[in-house]
């Protein structure tokens, strides 16, 4: 394989999230509004976002349920969140407060966690869960990047 990967082994990285939205202009601006800037590899159908080390998508609800060949009639709680980690307790406070600013739906205030990290939620514009925390067993590197071994 290209990635230097015994034929048959699954690469172990996440490349793309791809997040169904409502509507895709919304969408954009509601991310464009927290600093992120739109890829200039976006096309009409697709918002992208180089994060630090992945992409993030934004793609039309009902189109993206098509694309992958299963209903669009999904709804509550989707069994998935999204993570931002943060290098202090402070960062959290000034993320979290960006993102509700932004208009994210705040689910869960920041509060020190049973795990021994900070910890809060909030629901992007389309309900997509993003933990915003610091873990104070794991780092992030020069770059931003998690870093958990």
């Amino acid at each position: 394989m290209a990635d230097g990967q015994a034929a048959g082994v699954v690469p172990p990285r996440v490349s793309i999230i791809t997040l169904g939205v409502a509507d895709l202009g919304a969408a954009t601006a509601f991310y464009e509004s927290l600093g992120w800037t739109r890829s200039p590899a976006s096309v009409e159908l697709m918002t992208l976002f180089t994060m630090q080390g992945s992409v993030l998508g934004l793609y039309e609800w009902g189109a993206l349920a098509d694309d992958a060949g299963v209903p669009a009639d999904g709804s509550g709680f989707r069994g998935v969140a999204l993570a931002l980690n943060c290098a202090s307790e402070a960062d959290v406070d000034t993320v979290f407060a960006a993102w509700v600013a932004a208009g994210a739906t705040a689910t869960k205030a920041p509060h020190k966690a049973f795990w021994g990290g900070y910890s809060s939620y909030v629901a992007d514009p389309d309900g997509h869960l993003w933990e915003i925390a610091y873990n104070p067993y794991s780092r992030l590197d020069e770059q931003g990047i998690l870093r958990i071994d």
